[in-house]
């Protein structure tokens, strides 16, 4: 059985989730685990696709602070959601997958984790008509609906360090209980998991990146 890392980060602020995210990215050939990673948000923000312009965005949301994400995808809304990452190190199996089958993948964990928890959801079988732009308006295949509406996406980036999965999930009313979700996410996947040492925890080079970086107009509004 492989071994996996988890972080229950708890609230963090935007700048902050962004660095962590790409911290443990960059880390990822020296912690050579995957590591699954919870966390929320000290004040309602968004996030959008490294690829999309700052205006475009901030015409699509009136949250703020609006940081730019390293991974595509659209704009996010982080007011109610629950966020999570992944992080798996070049030499792994995910690695080497196709983005669409890791999408599916990701998208068959976290339906059998809601049906644990007794919340009925289905993956789409295509798109269906979506505003460009927001992660969360219509849906593309392999999204996570119930009753038709979409609850889960993703955006990913694939690099020579390893592979970052970020998601967000926008629980069905009336949301379940967190924890017990989370509760569900490990129990369902068949690895043995284990809190990331302290040690191992990059936090040194995320609090740069969240100063630097994620923190800066020059970075969230360079196009």
């Amino acid at each position: 059985m492989e071994t996996w890392y988890l972080i229950q980060s708890g609230p963090g602020a935007p700048a902050y989730n962004m660095a962590l995210d790409e911290a443990l990215l960059e880390s990822a050939p020296q912690l050579a685990r995957p590591v699954l990673r919870f966390y929320s948000w000290t004040e309602p923000a968004a996030t959008f696709g490294y690829a999309q312009k700052y205006s475009d965005a901030a015409a699509l949301t009136r949250l703020r602070p609006l940081v730019r994400r390293t991974t595509g995808g659209g704009v996010v809304p982080h007011d109610a959601d629950w966020t999570y990452s992944l992080v798996f190190p070049p030499q792994h199996g995910w690695h080497r997958l196709q983005a669409a089958e890791s999408y599916r993948r990701l998208h068959e964990w976290i339906r059998a984790a809601f049906a644990r928890i007794d919340v009925p959801a289905a993956l789409a079988a295509s798109s269906q008509k979506e505003i460009p732009g927001q992660c969360f308006a219509g849906a593309e295949k392999s999204d996570l609906l119930w009753r038709g509406r979409k609850i889960a996406g993703a955006a990913q980036r694939r690099a020579r360090t390893g592979l970052l999965i970020q998601g967000s999930v926008q629980p069905p009313p009336p949301p379940p209980d967190r924890a017990t979700w989370e509760s569900a996410m490990c129990a369902v996947m068949e690895v043995e998991w284990r809190p990331l040492p302290a040690s191992l925890l990059p936090e040194a080079l995320a609090r740069r990146l969240q100063e630097e970086k994620f923190a800066q107009d020059s970075f969230n509004q360079k196009r």
